[in-house]
C-alpha cells in the first residue's frame, strides 16, 4: 500500500515466489493509484480483489499489470500480476491471489488488507498473451494459472462473441477450483487428488485435450497454456501429441 494508508505493510523476512515475467511497453509506464473496493474468496487459499482505477485505459483479455506495495521505511515490494476482470469493467480491474506460503505480498492482501486500502499499479503489460477476440481460442489451465483465460471467458461472453473458445481447467479437487460458480458448457474440468462422486481422478491427458482438438474450427485454434512450469510443460506436449501446431501454442508460466 502507499504510505497514506493507514496500516503498515511489514515484509517478512524471506521473498514470495516472483510472479510472472514481463514485457513492459511504452504505453503503461504510469503508476496508478488502486483502490481496494471488495474482496471475494473464491477457495480456502485464493481470493479476488477488486480495485478501483478511474484512469485505467484499459487491457486485452490475458494481459497482466505490475503490483507495488510500499511500507512506512521506504520498503518496496513488486509483484506481476494477471488481470481478471474483463476489459469492459470500465475503471475498475480485478486480481485473484493464491496465498503463497511465506509470501509478503499475496500474505498481506490475505491477512491484512481491506477494502479501502490503496496500493499502486501500472499496466497492462504483455501482448504475447493476449487475446483479443478475433481467433478461435482453446484455453488450458491449471490453480491460478485459470486467471488470465477467465479474463478471456467473460470477454467472450460480455461481447457475445460468436468465435468458438474451450476451456480445460485442471484442479486439485473441488474445493480448490477458482471461479467455480463460472464455468459452463465450454468448460472440461480435471481434478487431479479428489472429486465428486463419478468423476474420474488423475492428471490431465490425451483424452482431455485430444476431443478439443476433433472440434477444430475453420481457421484452427489459437492455444493458451497458463500454469506451473511443470504443468504447462506437460499441457503443451499434449497439445502437440494431439496435433496442435507448435507456432500456434502460447504458454505463460509461473513458479
Amino acid at each position: 500500500m502507499t504510505e497514506t494508508t493507514t496500516k503498515a505493510f511489514l515484509p517478512p523476512t524471506r521473498f514470495a515466489v516472483p510472479g510472472r515475467i514481463a514485457v513492459s511497453n511504452r504505453a503503461a509506464a504510469t503508476w496508478q493509484t488502486a483502490t481496494l473496493t471488495e474482496i471475494r474468496r473464491e477457495t480456502p487459499h485464493a481470493a479476488t480483489f477488486r480495485f478501483a482505477v478511474p484512469e485505467w485505459a484499459g487491457h486485452l483479455p490475458g494481459q497482466h499489470l505490475m503490483l507495488r506495495l510500499t511500507a512506512g521505511d521506504g520498503y518496496v515490494a513488486q509483484r506481476h500480476y494477471s488481470i481478471a476482470s474483463p476489459p469492459d469493467d470500465a475503471g475498475h480491474i480485478e486480481l485473484t491471489l493464491d496465498r503463497v506460503e511465506d509470501g509478503e505480498v499475496s500474505g498481506w492482501f490475505h491477512t491484512v488488507a481491506q477494502p479501502g486500502d490503496s496500493v499502486e499499479v501500472r499496466g497492462p503489460l504483455s501482448g504475447f498473451f493476449a487475446w483479443p477476440g478475433d481467433r478461435p481460442a482453446l484455453l488450458i489451465g491449471a490453480g491460478s494459472g485459470v486467471v488470465p483465460l477467465m479474463s478471456m471467458l467473460r470477454h467472450h461472453r460480455a461481447r457475445g462473441l460468436d468465435v468458438p473458445l474451450r476451456l480445460l481447467v485442471s484442479a486439485r479437487g473441488p474445493e480448490e477450483l477458482i471461479y467455480a460458480r463460472e464455468y459452463g458448457e465450454e468448460t472440461t474440468l480435471v481434478f487431479t487428488r479428489s472429486a465428486p462422486k463419478g468423476v474420474a481422478v488423475g492428471r490431465m491427458t490425451t483424452a482431455q485435450v485430444a476431443p478439443l482438438l476433433a472440434q477444430e474450427p475453420s481457421g484452427g485454434w489459437e492455444a493458451y497454456v497458463c500454469g506451473s512450469n511443470g504443468f504447462a510443460e506437460h499441457a503443451s506436449r499434449l497439445l502437440v501429441e494431439a496435433g496442435q501446431p507448435v507456432d500456434r501454442i502460447r504458454i505463460e508460466r509461473f513458479g
